[in-house]
Order: C-alpha cells, then structure tokens, then sequence
C-alpha cells in the first residue's frame, strides 16, 4: 500500500508525520522522501547509506551539417527549449523535459539526445526500513523528473510512506498521484485552511482517497473541523499540541521513541488509514 503524505503548504508536520508511521509500521516499511529540492526525512533517521545513483535526463543536441532550418522542432515544443530564428535551432537544456519528441519530428536525422544531469537518488537502511530519497542539483527547474526516478525505485511489496513536497504544484502532484491513498497534514489556523482547501482540490482532481490530520490541534479555532464534516471529509486524527513534540523534534528524535504513548498515536493512525482506504470512507 503507498500512502502519500501531503500539505496545501509548508510548516504543518508533514515529515514529521511521514518518518514517524514509517517506523511505527515496523520493519519491512520503506519512507520515500519525494522532496527533492530540499529532502529532511534523513535528519531524522540514523541510517546507513547503501546505494547512490545519479539521474539524467536526455536532452536534444542538434547536429549543423544536417540540419536545414526548418524550425520544425522549435515549433513542436511546448516548453520553449528550442528556438529557431532562421539559424541553428538554440537549445536551452534547463527548459527541456525529455520528451525526445523533438528528436522524432526531425525528417533530416539532425536532432540526437545526450544526457544531463539532474540530480541523485539514495537509499539508506536504518533497523529494518529502507529510506529512499532524492537531491536535485543546485539550479535545476525541474523537480517532476527527479520524483519519477525516486519513485520507479520503490519496492510495490509491503507499505510504502511517500513524503511530498508541500503545496499543490508539480512536484506534489507528481508525489501524490499512482498513491492509494494520501493524508493531507493541516494545521487549526486560518492559514492551514486556506491551503489545505487547495490540497484537497488537487487530491480530488487526482481521483486519489484522502483524509486529514490536523497538526497542533488546540492552537487555533475548529473551522478545519467544521471544514472536513462540512465536506464529509474524514478526520484521521487530532495531534495535540504538546512542547514534548516540539523538543524532540528540535533534537532530530523519532516522536514515538522520544515521547511516551505516540507510538500508540502513530499505529492508530495507520490503523484508521488501513480502514478507510478497504471500505471506501474517504471522500473524493
């Protein structure tokens, strides 16, 4: 089962939430950290590195002596990484997303791929879980592509945590969807209504089941709750507002291992994950 944890924004607890079901679900559970541009889940976990890989992307490499001008292939690309004034189409590789269409509209043979890196995946081992994560290079745009790499190295057997970047843009998106089932982290404040309104926008044009747990319950008011029963949207859970939390955390400890009676809030938690996802609770 892959379950994708998710924010309408940042600052909710999500990793948080996402590292500790990981460990709370016991050996065998592997924690995917699709946060790319700024993965932490390692922070929290003393883990063994045991594989690293680099990814690339194939972008187009234009050839002078065949090619005619046509402008053919600046013209099919959606994302402007090519551009033809007339002359030898310019490539703009930070732009490319590795379509190779490009390269199949040429009638001349003139257009050939060469690799670019993006970024690494690593995987670490830590009593049992498997972590898996990755790390874009410094001034690459394009997190999506990286996020399909980290992902194509899951293993589909036993329970898969994906921990996606916050928002709604691409790269959640590109987290949330082919998931089972999505927890979308909020907070009781204005804010977090606002933008968990938005992940849930998202998660329903996904199509995906989804539920909700509200992080620092007790800081703010009760409209999320209003919010979720307003919506028949499951609420998951209710994680207080404890400073014990907030400590640990700041110490890079595990929540279950650092505080006493969490690891019970964390396995109720996936319990309740479990059951709604079997019997079609979760509102879509």
């Amino acid at each position: 089962m892959k379950i994708a944890i998710a924010s309408g924004k940042g600052g909710t607890g999500k990793t948080t939430l996402a590292v500790n079901l990981a460990f709370a679900a016991g050996e065998h559970a592997q924690l995917v950290d699709c946060d790319v541009e700024e993965p932490n889940s390692h922070l929290f976990v003393k883990a063994k590195r045991v594989a690293e890989e680099v990814v690339t992307l194939p972008v187009p490499l234009i050839n002078a002596d065949l090619c005619i001008r046509c402008g053919k292939c600046a013209r099919f690309c959606e994302f402007s990484a090519l551009a033809a004034l007339g002359s030898i189409p310019m490539v703009f590789p930070e732009m490319c997303h590795g379509c190779g269409g490009c390269m199949r509209i040429c009638e001349q043979g003139a257009i050939s791929e060469v690799k670019r890196r993006i970024g690494t995946v690593e995987s670490f081992s830590s009593n049992g879980i498997t972590l898996i994560h990755g790390c874009l290079d410094i001034g690459v745009a394009m997190a999506p592509p990286l996020i399909n790499a980290v992902k194509k190295r899951i293993n589909a057997k036993g329970l898969v945590i994906l921990d996606a970047p916050p928002g709604t843009t691409c790269p959640a998106v590109a987290t949330v969807k082919g998931a089972d089932y999505v927890v979308l982290v909020t907070e009781p404040t204005p804010f977090g209504l606002n933008d968990l309104k938005l992940a849930v926008a998202m998660t329903r044009a996904l199509g995906v089941p989804f539920g909700v747990v509200i992080n620092r319950a007790g800081v703010g008011d009760d409209k999320v709750q209003r919010y979720c029963e307003e919506k028949s949207i499951p609420l998951l859970y209710e994680i207080p507002d404890d400073r014990r939390v907030a400590e640990a955390y700041s110490r890079g400890e595990l929540i279950i291992d650092a505080v006493p009676g969490y690891r019970e809030i964390f396995v109720e938690i996936l319990d309740k994950i479990s059951e709604a996802a079997a019997d079609g609770k979760a509102e879509l």
